[in-house]
């Protein structure tokens, strides 16, 4: 009696779990980065999607949270402020993963800083090639992408991707990542600094670094985390 092929394919080798496969990442860097590009051609173009950008970034103009708030949110896009956090869990990690004796404690830190470092690379020649005007009440142009929410998106994602194996509510973290990152966001455009599709072609373009970063991050603190620190 001949027995059916299995539609689930071969056999893992053995020794080895579903686990222990490797997962494709690749195709939500490639999703992030297709919405970006359509993004960038709505924006450059005269399109109903950029009308209704910037009526929506009208509306949202001087409006809530207040002004001081506003300005404290958009702030923390600052490279003075938020370089510092990551240097800070870079430095933490190097620690951690060097008492533990981890095999791979270069990839991340290497991994953060090359994420860090290909913002300006992409954020500051898109400027140029879009030259997007800026809005009422500021001067100029070369406000897509914003590079506030670019920075904000990679320093404080990377610094959680670092620190998310490492704490106890790893999900609590995450969460405020996310809730810092939308502050930043809101709070240039609440201060007329920036449109909103400026602020969202930079999530989708920091969102892509992530992905990309999170593949070494996150499989050098697996293995890390499974050792036990030396004294």
């Amino acid at each position: 009696m001949r027995t059916s092929p299995d539609p689930a394919g071969p056999p893992a080798p053995s020794g080895t779990t579903d686990s222990d496969r490797p997962a494709r990442w690749w195709p939500a860097p490639l999703v992030l980065g297709a919405l970006f590009a359509v993004l960038t051609w709505q924006v450059v173009r005269d399109t109903p999607l950029r009308r209704l950008d910037e009526r929506l970034g009208d509306g949202l103009r001087g409006g809530p949270p207040p002004r001081p708030l506003a300005e404290l949110l958009a702030d923390l896009g600052n490279m003075t402020v938020a370089l510092p956090v990551l240097a800070a869990a870079v430095a933490y990690t190097a620690w951690q993963d060097r008492r533990a004796g981890a095999e791979r404690r270069w990839a991340p830190p290497l991994a953060a800083a090359g994420a860090m470092a290909a913002v300006p690379l992409l954020v500051v020649p898109l400027k140029v090639a879009v030259d997007r005007g800026a809005p009422p009440g500021m001067d100029g142009t070369g406000y897509y992408p914003s590079g506030h929410t670019a920075t904000a998106t990679v320093a404080y994602g990377t610094a959680a991707l670092l620190l998310a194996g490492r704490v106890r509510a790893p999900r609590a973290l995450a969460l405020a990542c996310v809730l810092v990152n939308l502050g930043v966001g809101l709070g240039l455009v609440v201060r007329g600094y920036h449109w909103p599709a400026d602020v969202l072609a930079s999530w989708l373009l920091g969102g892509v670094l992530l992905l990309v970063a999170a593949r070494p991050i996150s499989r050098s603190t697996g293995r890390s985390s499974s050792r036990t620190p030396r004294c």
